[in-house]
């Protein structure tokens, strides 16, 4: 019985390799704030995924609580920041855009439902000095009205 070739067995596991690597999608962000969202009725779920930067507010997790205390706070990517950092963080993401998208980022605002409305207003405010006219809400399917 003759033996089998084995030759192209490395080839073939290249291919599974740059397969997976090429199709697996990394978890961008490290959650450094909880975040339970709200519940809604009317969703709509965003298209270009691409075009989307996310700020996420809610009350530090437990291991960040001892620096940062348990007030609100605001974190863009995976940093903490202040309501006064967002218009410079909105100028950094828009201008790393491609020309033709860069009017149509949609800011999307990641917020735990027991987040006061001062801190989303302030944010709103910042993101229409900063010319970013697009927000959206996150929220998760209410299930029972």
């Amino acid at each position: 019985m003759p033996a089998i070739n084995t030759a192209s067995l490395p080839d073939i596991i290249f291919m599974l390799l740059f397969f997976f690597m090429s199709v697996t999608s990394l978890k961008e962000v490290n959650y450094k704030v909880r975040i339970i969202p709200p519940e809604a009725t009317e969703l709509v779920k965003l298209e270009k995924k691409s075009l989307v930067r996310y700020i996420y507010v809610g009350t530090p997790t437990e291991e960040f609580r001892k620096a940062f205390g348990s007030e609100t706070r605001i974190q863009l990517d995976d940093a903490f920041a202040d309501v006064t950092q967002l218009e410079d963080y909105v100028v950094r993401e828009r201008s790393a855009m491609s020309e033709d998208e860069q009017n149509l980022m949609t800011i999307s605002i990641k917020a735990d439902k027991d987040t006061k409305m001062g801190i989303i207003a302030d944010i709103k405010q910042a993101l229409r000095r900063a010319y970013a006219l697009k927000i959206s809400y996150a929220a998760v399917q209410r299930t029972s009205y």
